[in-house]
């Protein structure tokens, strides 16, 4: 039989190292492919890999473990997240059906969890997408938390734009770019702090660098080099898009 590939993605070393530890003494034979400190190199190696199960951290910086979990879903994948989340939180959990570890790990705790993922690799599973969109509805951002308005420098001049004007926003060295549909200005908020403020449904990440509105995407190609770009309608911007988002375009 061959191996299970498994994805662990925890920000906190020591409970990284621990579930590592743990994981090995629970389920001998799962090979772990990769153990990422952030989000985002965890969905680089969930797009390398295509692992078959993930543990995910569901809050890490930049790029959260439901982003992470989109990707490995995508392949094909099967998720269980670590959580310090309150009971509120935990009930979300339980309803979407989405397996979950509370930190700090216990190992009777994690060998519950092992055992129900070796049954449902062996066996025939309802969509776990849709298991994964209900939880994402439960937990998502209330509206007071979403970014609205944005302070921005242009020129000389400090401009205040709505968030519905922005098209995307791009890192460039220090400096994030705000783009709208007429103009353009720069703001020092790390791209991964915006996200923490920005509502999922409207604006994606398709880059390390990069987050756009859903809703101005024309289209993704191959560039002559191979590499994937996105286009904007009515507009000449080409935007890199990584290996790691693709699976946000898939069935487009």
């Amino acid at each position: 039989m061959s191996r299970i590939h498994a994805l662990v993605a925890e920000d906190e070393p020591p409970q990284r190292a621990a579930l590592l530890e743990m994981l090995a003494e629970a389920w001998p034979e799962l090979e772990v492919v990769a153990a990422c400190e952030d989000g985002l190199a965890a969905l680089e190696e969930a797009a390398r890999h295509r692992p078959q199960v993930a543990f995910l951290d569901i809050r890490m910086p930049g790029v959260n473990g439901l982003d992470v979990a989109r990707a490995v879903v995508a392949g094909g994948g099967l998720v269980v997240f670590t959580t310090a989340y309150d009971d509120y939180a935990i009930r979300a959990f339980e309803a979407g059906a989405v397996d979950y570890l509370l930190k700090p790990v216990a190992p009777a705790r994690l060998a519950q969890a092992v055992a129900r993922l070796r049954e449902r690799l062996a066996t025939p599973r309802a969509d776990a997408g849709e298991r994964l969109r209900a939880l994402e509805e439960k937990l998502r951002p209330q509206g007071e938390r979403l970014i609205r308005w944005i302070s921005a420098s242009v020129g000389d001049s400090v401009r205040m734009l709505g968030i519905d004007e922005v098209l995307y926003f791009q890192a460039q060295d220090k400096y994030v770019r705000v783009v709208t549909g007429s103009d353009e200005a720069v703001i020092r908020t790390p791209l991964k702090e915006l996200l923490a403020g920005l509502d999922p449904d409207t604006f994606w990440q398709v880059h390390r660098g990069v987050v756009v509105r859903v809703a101005a995407i024309d289209r993704v190609r191959k560039d002559e080099l191979g590499r994937h770009v996105l286009s904007l309608r009515g507009r000449a911007d080409r935007l890199p898009v990584s290996a790691a988002f693709l699976h946000r375009f898939r069935g487009m």
